[in-house]
């Protein structure tokens, strides 16, 4: 007998926000509330089809993490029910005290699956994402519109004549030569949590990057802005250039 896959990052958010927006309380499986989430969960591209039970994330399902939620939360005078999972604890902390963000997060997960035009395995999902495999996913959809893309490049190519990071300025046709002329990456500057299902890429919400910057801007939880990494990169090459003196034995 298969058991149901684990709640995900994206889940949780989703059963937070309605713990708060409900006054911190655990709803009956039988709330309309509870009902609408339930299906939701069930609407939501993260977990193969071929590995839910009949059950899979059913009202009684959500009541239930909202009472873990309820063991959690330091304003509750109960019990609850028993403590879950060690991700329940760090969605509770990064976003009890972000309520607007929770809300503004969970929407946009909500209205994610809807924009998501191709499968899941087309993508490397940052499992450390912020904002949830689905929001991630959604972020690189933006990131890799072909037609997009192409006119960012031809635009930049047209005013400079190359494509440099901007964040380290690299050029990849410098380095490599012919090979490298027209290379870069497309990094989306709106957060994802602020896509929803009226919005359009405009290539001002692009910017050119090697791949290497592309990765670091995403490998935090949150991801980095342009200036930010540029700083790391400065301070970086600042620490470098200081000698250093050894002690004399």
């Amino acid at each position: 007998m298969t058991r149901n896959p684990n709640w995900t990052r994206d889940e949780l958010i989703l059963a937070l926000d309605l713990y708060f927006s409900e006054g911190r309380k655990q709803l009956e499986a039988s709330h309309p509330k509870v009902i609408a989430l339930s299906h939701l969960l069930n609407q939501l591209p993260i977990h193969d089809k071929t590995l839910r039970e009949i059950q899979f994330r059913n009202a009684n399902g959500v009541s239930m993490k909202l009472g873990n939620f309820l063991a959690i939360d330091p304003e509750y005078e109960g019990v609850g029910l028993a403590r879950g999972s060690k991700l329940e604890q760090e969605v509770w902390d990064e976003f009890a005290n972000q309520p607007y963000e929770l809300k503004r997060i969970a929407k946009a997960i909500g209205n994610s699956y809807k924009l998501l035009k191709e499968p899941e395995n087309i993508y490397e999902t940052e499992e450390n994402f912020n904002e949830g495999r689905l929001l991630s996913r959604l972020h690189s959809q933006h990131e890799r519109n072909p037609k997009i893309i192409r006119r960012k490049k031809d635009s930049i190519l047209k005013k400079t004549g190359k494509l440099l990071c901007q964040v380290c300025n690299f050029d990849f046709e410098e380095v490599y030569g012919e090979l490298g002329y027209g290379f870069a990456e497309c990094h989306h500057l709106i957060p994802v949590a602020q896509l929803d299902e009226n919005s359009t890429t405009k290539l001002s919400d692009l910017a050119i990057v090697c791949a290497n910057c592309h990765r670091m801007l995403h490998r935090p939880k949150s991801v980095l802005t342009l200036p930010e990494l540029r700083q790391i990169i400065q301070q970086k090459k600042l620490e470098a250039s200081v000698p250093q003196f050894k002690e004399k034995s």
